[in-house]
């Protein structure tokens, strides 16, 4: 049960919340997991032995950056390197130093709704990389992909990398898949990270460390309340659990509360009441194979031209064009 006074909302953070905490069964948005803290608790993830997708999308980028630079330069074409949610850019400079090396002809335009983000990246590049010329690009990436189209018309090369369409289900990753087409012109490219299925237990271990940093970084979002909307969730309280269906390619974070509870939200003039046992869910992360991509292509209007993976197999990234 939850008890509540009529709330007007000032951020998307208090809407989301107060929705998600008083829907059943209750959810937050992993979007929400990410502030100075989540952020740093997510590089810690991306360093952790279990957590293979960061060395494998390195490895492939590195090892396949030659072909992959030829294909985006295709034609001697200026091209413009658009990448969506670009955070700190690691791997992407890994083409970025082999495009400029090779006097390829592009810009590279980062898009993060993080302004704060975006500085840390330009002046990371324009001391790293002198020779690149990078204009960030801060809001949604649809609204700024659409401001990108009406001021140049060069050729793009989108990314979206770190399997972040795994955070969307099929029917919402179609909808993304399918805005993208809609504002891609007859020779840009789409390049995409997808996490393919694999052994259930590597992907369990690679989102319930033992040393609980990924536990840190789901409880996170308990923090962010309990920090902007004056709320009282003791994180001791709440399990850290993980999920993962092989049928489904599914895989599903959780916090659990462990005892029958109630918390109380300031900001919102929100109670919230919690069973023994009680989820809340707050991540989905989807795994693939060659089959649901050429689905999810097909039903977006896209068309796989090519793939690269890593020696293992464990990830891929695939090539789109618009049909």
């Amino acid at each position: 049960m939850q008890e509540h006074t009529q709330t007007i909302f000032e951020t998307q953070f208090e809407e989301d919340v107060y929705k998600g905490l008083t829907d059943f069964p209750k959810h937050i948005s992993s979007k929400y997991f990410y502030d100075a803290k989540g952020d740093k608790l997510f590089q810690d993830i991306m360093h952790m032995p279990e957590y293979y997708l960061t060395d494998c999308e390195f490895d492939i980028l590195e090892n396949h950056k030659a072909e992959i630079a030829e294909l985006f330069g295709a034609g001697n074409y200026k091209f413009n390197l658009i990448e969506l949610g670009a955070g700190d850019g690691k791997k992407t400079k890994i083409l970025l130093k082999y495009l400029s090396e090779n006097d390829f002809d592009f810009k590279y335009l980062p898009i993060d709704i993080s302004q704060n983000i975006l500085n840390g990246l330009e002046k990371s590049v324009n001391e790293e990389l002198p020779k690149v010329k990078i204009q960030t690009m801060q809001g949604t990436y649809f609204e700024t992909l659409k401001r990108i189209n009406m001021e140049n018309g060069a050729r793009h090369i989108i990314l979206f990398l770190g399997s972040n369409i795994g955070n969307l289900l099929h029917p919402q990753a179609i909808e993304f898949l399918k805005s993208v087409q809609q504002l891609m012109h007859e020779g840009d490219l789409f390049f995409v990270g997808f996490d393919m299925k694999k052994n259930p237990q590597t992907i369990l271990d690679a989102y319930n460390d033992k040393s609980g940093i990924t536990a840190a970084f789901n409880k996170n979002v308990l923090t962010r309340i309990n920090n902007e909307l004056g709320a009282n969730f003791n994180l001791d309280g709440f399990l850290h659990w993980e999920v993962y269906n092989p049928e489904s390619g599914t895989a599903k974070s959780y916090l659990v509360s462990q005892e029958k509870q109630s918390v109380s939200l300031e900001k919102l003039g929100l109670k919230v009441d919690f069973e023994p046992w009680e989820t809340i869910h707050t991540e989905i992360s989807q795994k693939y194979d060659d089959q649901i991509v050429n689905w999810l292509a097909e039903q977006a209007g896209l068309e796989i031209i090519d793939q690269f993976s890593d020696e293992k197999k464990l990830y891929k990234n695939y090539v789109f064009v618009k049909q």
